[in-house]
């Protein structure tokens, strides 16, 4: 049964798309089967995993439709399996309409739920790339999830719009989603060289102590991101040894230790 987590936060730039595709290829460096679910209509994600989402025909907005119209839709239309044996889901615009569908669907923040019990036996983690805001495909997600990570850049202005979503979370846990909790939060983008950078880890950690667990790796700001970005590669292929590679890598064995 798979353990599904998302990658939310609803202020954009903080590290979602990167956090969920180098997390998911730390995992799958463990030995475990992982899919990645683009939920954003920007297609962050499938574009970093080398597709254009402009030229996908048959993206999740197919299978949420389909979910939706109570019509069979196999999730293996929509799967791309990459040379690494990574799985994904993508995206395109196209899935803004999802927020209109979704709100006059019965149920409508189960959608995305139902559609991945469909292949919950198939892998050991689904990994969700939530879009950067608190919409119907947000709730959805969470409504999917078993845990959701929040990742947060290390900055102040950041910082402050954490306790909304965590009261977002919290609702759809009380009345949608029981068994949700929170994993931590990681934090991203942080030039650890300057003080500012430094103070705002520290005080994350202060201030969400006794709330959150904030993850003891804290992924450093590094031109090689931007690099593994433009080559359509995780972290981990193309800079194995740079320190967000190995940041990456003990997120994935705080999450697994015992199962790997």
């Amino acid at each position: 049964m798979a353990r599904v987590i998302s990658m939310a936060n609803q202020k954009g730039g903080v590290g979602k798309t990167t956090s969920t595709l180098n997390l998911g290829a730390a995992l799958l460096e463990r030995g475990f089967s992982v899919l990645l679910v683009d939920l954003d209509p920007q297609g962050s994600l499938t574009t970093s995993l080398g597709e254009d989402p402009e030229e996908i025909e048959q993206t999740l907005y197919s299978a949420l439709l389909a979910s939706i119209e109570e019509r069979e839709f196999p999730l293996s239309e929509v799967t791309y399996v990459l040379d690494n044996e990574l799985e994904f889901i993508p995206a395109n615009i196209e899935l803004s309409a999802a927020e209109l569908d979704l709100s006059k669907a019965t149920m409508g923040e189960m959608v995305l739920r139902d559609v991945l019990e469909a292949v919950d036996e198939d892998y050991d983690f689904i990994l969700i790339d939530c879009p950067p805001n608190l919409g119907l495909l947000t709730i959805n997600a969470l409504s999917a999830s078993d845990e959701v990570i929040i990742p947060l850049q290390a900055d102040y202005l950041a910082l402050k719009g954490v306790n909304l979503l965590m009261r977002t979370i919290s609702t759809v846990k009380r009345k949608i989603n029981p068994s949700l909790k929170i994993a931590g939060v990681m934090l991203t983008m942080a030039d650890l060289r300057t003080l500012h950078a430094r103070e705002v880890v520290a005080a994350a950690r202060s201030a969400l102590e006794g709330q959150v667990h904030v993850f003891e790796p804290v992924v450093r700001m590094n031109v090689r991101m931007k690099e593994a970005s433009v080559a359509s590669e995780s972290i981990l292929t193309y800079a194995s040894g740079s320190n967000v590679a190995r940041a990456y890598r003990q997120l994935a064995e705080i999450l697994t230790h015992g199962e790997a």
